[in-house]
């Protein structure tokens, strides 16, 4: 019932920061408030906890944030081949994706230590939002870094070098 409560509060407060971009309802994220953030956090923290990590023991969990105020959480799944495991911020994506929705705004990262996301899923969230808001937060919660997928990921190959 308490996620229930702090999900709507943040659905409110993501309601009064849209804006009309292209057309499309967009977020400003750029001022995004800390009660967001942190929110964000704590749903990243909460998937972390169900991470399947019986090799590396570094466990992920990550909250996605959509246009709408719609939140997918992920967390890393690794496989005894370890090339086919999946990082939770493609999973959070992937999931989202499934659900038929592609226009992702900002996204948390929980790691142990305040870890980064890879290249590939820097890359597929490239895909969808060069300048998605990145937040980076430790296993106690706490915000460690805020930038941008364009700063993390610079010059980046995306759909437009297909036009």
């Amino acid at each position: 019932m308490k996620k229930l409560a702090l999900l709507f509060g943040m659905i409110i407060l993501l309601s009064q920061q849209v804006l009309l971009a292209n057309g499309r309802e967009r977020q400003d994220y750029k001022n995004m408030d800390s009660k967001t953030k942190q929110t964000l956090i704590q749903l990243a923290r909460e998937a972390r906890r169900t991470a399947y990590a019986p090799y590396s023991h570094y466990q992920v969990g990550s909250a996605l944030l959509t246009n709408r105020g719609a939140i997918f959480q992920g967390c890393n799944v690794e496989n005894a081949s370890y090339g086919v495991g999946c990082c939770s911020e493609r999973v959070a994506m992937f999931k989202a994706i499934s659900e038929g929705v592609t226009d992702f705004v900002a996204i948390a990262v929980v790691t142990r230590d305040g870890g980064f996301p890879c290249g590939a899923c820097r890359q597929v969230m490239n895909e969808f939002n060069p300048n998605m808001v990145v937040l980076i937060g430790d296993e106690n919660g706490h915000l460690v870094k805020e930038t941008t997928l364009s700063c993390l990921l610079p010059d980046a190959f995306g759909p437009h070098n297909l036009d």
